[in-house]
């Protein structure tokens, strides 16, 4: 009885000793054999926000784990060295790339070295082409005005909707379009449940699980829990885009060989893919479309859930916005010489028109003179950044410009969500939702893409970032013209810990037509 006593005085007194040593340590407690491990697995669910209480301390907080050690920076001097300065020792790593592979592949967003600049150069070469971007413009629109009338029936049935669903079948169909050349058709007036996509998401949140689960590895081997929910899931998706790939290939071949090539990006890479030099084979496809779908499905419809949920809890910002919106309308219709119909609030028939004809107004040139719309999706994505959390692997050991090091074959992240809400990054008014600060004279301002890092920077910065703007003009321009939003009282908005800063709840509203007296 004795020893155990005096085992037990010995076990306290060391974790006194050891918790005396790091109270002035600006970070989480670091234990022997599982560091930080424990408190960021407690905190899992709210990462974000636990991340944003130690580097508010420190720009720089590392967190050693029982397998390696996360380093977690938000200075934009770090981040520049990481993806610009030293940015070849920052890949995505094997690590990264092994958790993700079984969605990603050896798409773009997944690997490293020559295999992502060949990708890259043909990507970004496909992105310049203004028949790819006007063909977005028209796919954009469309998809915008099929979710307009579904919140036009919700409306005058006073019915609640979730918006961020919606915003999800949306993006997805417009994605599949422009990526596959497909219709699968989420957004019909019925809301049909969609295989792909339901394996889709399946898949995006188990993957993100491996980061903080040790035992994935084993569930995989004996393929169960979640891992064998993952290998359904990726069957489906998988089924789904080999039988697309196969069907588009054998559309080429028959076609004419005059016949202008669809302008979908599945098209044009098996177009590319005829130069056996590209070495292009159809599970290559197969990556490269899914890591777009995943590029631009999850992360537009995030943003303007958000943005939506910031625009109607700041009725000033609203009413900015519905003024610049109006504004724009006369002046393009002015320029087109057109009579713009006029609507009742009470005549959804009426309401529709004049939405379909406001839609036609807008092209890619037009939104871009919508600076404070620009600046309410910029202002969105700074506190509500479409990736949360950006890891990268180590390769050699290296030291930050803070005088922080990092051993390789440890993992350092950059976070977005965090940089935003720092006083030394944004000042003071860091925290709160203000728009008017990326105008100047009315007109957007840009900032460093290391301290604004929504789409990254460096070689790396996002081919996506004019596509998902304008997809997202598009949609707020149509929508934010003729709709008021109110969230559900009660309804709890917070963030699902997943590579995507979604929502966990959804997005639960009442929508209203403005211009009448249903407000």
């Amino acid at each position: 009885m004795e020893i155990l006593t005096l085992f037990v005085c010995l076990i306290l007194s060391w974790i006194f000793i050891h918790g005396l040593r790091q109270r002035n340590r600006k970070g989480p407690i670091h234990w022997p054999i599982i560091g930080a491990g424990l408190e960021q697995w407690v905190n899992f669910d709210r990462m974000h926000d636990w991340l944003v209480k130690y580097l508010a301390q420190s720009p720089t907080v590392v967190v050693p784990t029982w397998s390696t050690t996360y380093t977690y920076i938000a200075h934009p001097d770090n981040v520049e060295h990481v993806l610009k300065t030293n940015f070849d020792n920052y890949p995505k790593g094997e690590v990264y790339h092994s958790y993700m592979e079984v969605l990603l592949g050896d798409g773009i967003f997944n690997v490293d070295g020559e295999l992502w600049r060949k990708q890259r150069k043909t990507a970004s070469f496909e992105f310049a082409s203004k028949n790819l971007r006007d063909f977005n413009t028209v796919v954009f629109r469309d998809y915008t005005l099929k979710l307009f009338n579904i919140l036009i029936q919700a409306s005058f049935n006073n019915k609640e909707v979730d918006m961020q669903d919606l915003l999800m079948r949306m993006t997805l169909d417009s994605i599949c379009k422009v990526g596959f050349g497909v219709e699968i058709g989420t957004l019909d007036p019925n809301l049909p449940e969609n295989s792909f996509a339901q394996a889709f998401d399946a898949a995006n949140v188990i993957v993100t699980l491996r980061f903080i689960d040790p035992l994935w590895r084993i569930k995989k081997f004996l393929n169960i829990g979640s891992e064998a929910i993952l290998d359904q899931s990726i069957k489906t998706v998988d089924d789904f885009t080999y039988s697309v790939i196969r069907k588009r290939k054998a559309e080429i071949e028959a076609a004419p060989t005059n016949e202008k090539i669809k302008q979908d990006i599945l098209s044009r890479f098996i177009e590319l893919g005829k130069d056996p030099e590209n070495n292009m084979t159809d599970k290559s496809l197969r990556d490269i479309v899914l890591n777009f779908v995943i590029a631009g499905r999850d992360t537009t419809a995030t943003t303007l859930s958000w943005a939506i949920y910031m625009i109607m809890t700041h009725e000033h910002v609203a009413e900015k916005l519905y003024a610049e919106l109006k504004s724009l309308e006369e002046i393009r219709a002015k320029e087109e010489n057109v009579s713009l119909h006029h609507y009742d609030a009470e005549d959804p028939e009426s309401v529709n028109q004049r939405a379909i004809q406001f839609a036609g107004l807008l092209n890619y040139d037009s939104l871009g003179k919508l600076y404070y719309l620009h600046a309410v999706i910029t202002e969105t994505l700074r506190l509500y950044p479409a990736v949360p959390q950006d890891p990268k692997g180590i390769l050699e050991d290296d030291v930050l410009p803070d005088g922080t090091k990092l051993k390789a074959g440890g993992m350092v992240t950059y976070v977005p969500y965090s940089m935003g809400r720092m006083g030394y990054n944004w000042g003071s008014d860091a925290a709160l939702f203000n728009p008017d600060r990326w105008l100047k004279d009315g007109v957007f301002q840009n900032a460093s893409p290391f301290k604004f890092t929504a789409f990254q920077g460096g070689p790396r910065i996002c081919l996506g970032k004019d596509s998902a703007y304008l997809q997202m003009k598009m949609a707020l321009a149509i929508l934010c013209r003729f709709y008021k939003f109110k969230l559900v009282p009660g309804h709890q908005v917070m963030y699902r810990m997943m590579t995507i800063l979604s929502m966990a709840h959804g997005l639960k509203l009442t929508v209203s037509v403005r211009g009448g007296p249903r407000i």
